[in-house]
C-alpha cells in the first residue's frame, strides 16, 4: 500500500462551535424584532434588546468565531468574529436610543455600504458549501440592502422588508443550529440541509489542503 506524503489534518481543539453561533444570532434577532415591526419603542425596550444584543449577538458569536478559527475553520470564523462586533455596535446603538441619543445616519450608512460588500463575497464563498447557507447570507445581504435604502430613501417603506428579513435569518440560524445538534445526537439527517450550490474545485495532487 502507498503511503501518502499528504499528513493528515489535526484534530479539531473544540467541539463543533456553529450551533453557539447561530443560537445566540437566533436570540439576538427574537430579542430585536419587537423594534423592527414598531411594536415595543419605548426606552426600557431598547435596553432590553440592548443587552441581549450585546451577550446573546456579540458573545455567543465571538466566542464560536474564535473557537472556530482555533479549529481552522476559515470561513465560518471570519464570519462569526466579523458579524459579533455588529451585534456589539447594535447594543451600543440600542443604549444609546434608550438614553435619547441617535448614532450618526452618515457614519452608519458608510459602515452599511462596507458590510454590504463583505456579505456578498462571504454569500458566494459559502455556496461551495451549502444552499441554506447561501441562502442565509442571502438574506444578510437584503438586510442590510434594505437599510441602506431606507437610509438613501428617508422612506420608511423598508421598515417591514427589513423586520421580515429579521424573521427569516432567525429562522434560518435556528434551523441549521438544530440540523447540526440532532443530526449529531441522532447520527442521521432528521433536519436535511441541502448541498452545495457551487462545485469547487478539488486540490492538486500534493497541494496543501486548505483552511475551510
Amino acid at each position: 500500500m502507498t503511503q501518502s506524503n499528504t499528513p493528515a489534518a489535526p484534530p479539531p481543539v473544540f467541539a463543533e462551535p456553529t450551533p453557539l453561533g447561530l443560537l445566540g444570532l437566533a436570540v439576538g434577532c427574537a430579542a430585536l424584532l419587537p423594534i423592527a415591526f414598531g411594536q415595543a419603542m419605548t426606552p426600557a425596550a431598547f435596553r432590553t434588546a440592548a443587552i441581549y444584543c450585546l451577550l446573546f449577538g456579540g458573545g455567543c458569536q465571538f466566542l464560536a468565531g474564535m473557537m472556530a478559527l482555533v479549529n481552522k475553520n476559515l470561513l465560518g470564523g471570519t464570519l462569526f468574529t466579523t458579524f459579533a462586533f455588529n451585534w456589539i455596535v447594535n447594543w451600543h446603538v440600542l443604549s444609546g436610543l434608550a438614553e435619547g441619543r441617535v448614532p450618526d445616519s452618515h457614519v452608519v450608512l458608510s459602515i452599511d455600504l462596507c458590510f454590504s460588500i463583505i456579505f456578498v463575497v462571504l454569500t458566494f464563498a459559502f455556496g461551495f458549501y451549502s444552499k441554506l447557507l447561501f441562502a442565509f447570507l442571502l438574506d444578510i445581504d437584503v438586510l442590510f440592502g434594505c437599510r441602506i435604502l431606507k437610509e438613501l430613501t428617508k422612506s420608511q417603506a423598508f421598515a417591514m422588508p427589513i423586520a421580515l428579513a429579521t424573521v427569516v435569518l432567525g429562522a434560518i440560524a435556528l434551523y441549521l443550529a438544530f440540523a447540526i445538534l440532532v443530526n449529531t445526537a441522532a447520527g442521521r439527517p432528521v433536519f436535511t440541509v441541502p448541498g452545495p450550490l457551487f462545485k469547487a474545485t478539488p486540490p492538486a495532487e500534493g497541494a496543501a489542503p486548505a483552511a475551510h
